[in-house]
């Protein structure tokens, strides 16, 4: 599919180029042949009108080679020039009958290489001809010139296409990519739990002795599908765009605060100890629900991965135009390399005791881009730190 479109916007890219080209070099050899034309006419109808004859010069003129013909009294052709020899009357009889045979009042005959106009008064109509193998010779050197350059300029444009076919369908190919693994994922995350359940509930059908057991095994298995398909719809709804519904103003300082009540008794089973530095006042345009799936996502992150009897601090401040939440846990340090890595979609952490099914952090960078903000990681010194940044509200 990618290889078809980028085929596809190639052809389309070198057809608009070569149509562009063909129309600018056709525009240049009709302009070029009309301005031709029309000074060599010029040129004609001042030497009809020379009392020294045409094809004479006055010093420092240059002039075009021609001749003129007119009909005398009594039907004889009177041919005047200097840089023709008018001795032959069989050939000024041919250019006169081709050149009225036309019927044009100017024009240019191929085959004699001369370009006529008729010039003078109406009571005694001049025809006037001059060598136009000159013109016709630069205006073969003219297509061949357009031709070369149109050949040139439609391979340069067919690399140019190339190159940017490749760039711009960079991230469709990424995109394909990513869904592709989404969906292997996926299924081999939905397969585990499915596969248990079908096991403990053919147990039960088969009339095993641990009913208890296997009903608790289906539920666990169960509440685990139910959360890995609501983080699957919440993923989707953060893919498909958050501006359904109008942003407003939020008090980012009381959402962390109320996020923080829920998680102190959770912290407490754990042994954890948990620290708190939140400025008060501090806005945030956005949506509340959003923003609060956020700051919990975070706090179950922590509380998943800290060290036992450590310790979770949340920290809320200000930075200049901005917002900075951070979320920091004691525990086994991230990898360098695993840093951004862990936002990815099915990317779980590699410390001991590592759950969930790897959504979670993608969903958080979704809503924290779609808020024009950032959230990145940093480990060192035995901590793990998240940190969101969002603009902030004055």
């Amino acid at each position: 599919m990618i290889r078809r479109l980028r085929i596809k916007f190639v052809c389309i890219n070198m057809a608009i180029a070569t149509g562009m080209l063909c129309v600018i070099l056709g525009m240049v050899l009709h302009f070029t042949g009309e301005g031709l034309a029309a000074e060599s006419l010029r040129g004609m109808q001042a030497a009809a009108l020379e009392p020294m004859g045409p094809g004479q010069r006055r010093p420092g003129e240059l002039r075009i080679p021609c001749f003129t013909l007119q009909l005398g009294p009594h039907g004889e052709l009177v041919a005047k020039g200097s840089s023709y020899d008018l001795s032959d009357e069989a050939f000024l009889r041919q250019v006169l009958d081709a050149a009225l045979a036309t019927g044009e009042t100017s024009g240019l005959l191929q085959a004699e290489g001369l370009r006529f106009c008729l010039a003078g008064p109406p009571e005694r109509p001049v025809l006037v001809f001059a060598d136009a193998s000159g013109e016709l010779a630069a205006m073969e050197r003219l297509v061949k010139t357009c031709l070369f350059i149109g050949c040139v300029g439609s391979l340069a444009f067919l690399a140019i296409s190339l190159l940017l076919a490749r760039w711009a369908v960079k991230p469709v190919d990424t995109a394909w990519r990513q869904q592709r693994q989404f969906v292997a994922d996926a299924s081999h995350e939905l397969k585990t739990p499915l596969t248990v359940i079908l096991t403990n509930a053919e147990l039960l059908q088969d009339g095993g002795a641990d009913r208890e057991r296997f009903v608790g095994n289906i539920l666990d298995m169960s509440r685990r599908m139910r959360v890995l398909v609501e983080s699957l719809l919440d993923l989707a709804r953060v893919d498909n765009g958050l501006a359904a519904a109008a942003m407003e103003t939020v008090d980012v300082s009381r959402l962390v605060s109320d996020a923080l009540l829920p998680f102190e008794p959770l912290f407490f089973e754990q042994g954890l100890r948990l620290e708190s530095g939140l400025e008060e006042g501090l806005l945030a345009r956005g949506w509340p629900d959003r923003l609060r799936q956020v700051v919990d996502i975070l706090l179950d992150n922590a509380r998943k991965y800290a060290a036992p009897q450590g310790w979770v601090e949340v920290r809320l401040r200000r930075e200049g135009r901005w917002l900075l939440l951070s979320a920091a846990n004691a525990g086994e340090p991230i990898p360098k390399e695993q840093l951004e890595e862990i936002f990815k979609r099915f990317r779980r952490g590699e410390q001991p005791g590592a759950e969930g099914c790897g959504l979670g952090l993608s969903i958080a960078r979704g809503i924290v881009q779609a808020h024009r903000g950032r959230i990145w990681a940093e480990s060192g010194d035995g901590a793990n730190t998240f940190y969101v940044r969002l603009p902030a509200v004055h």
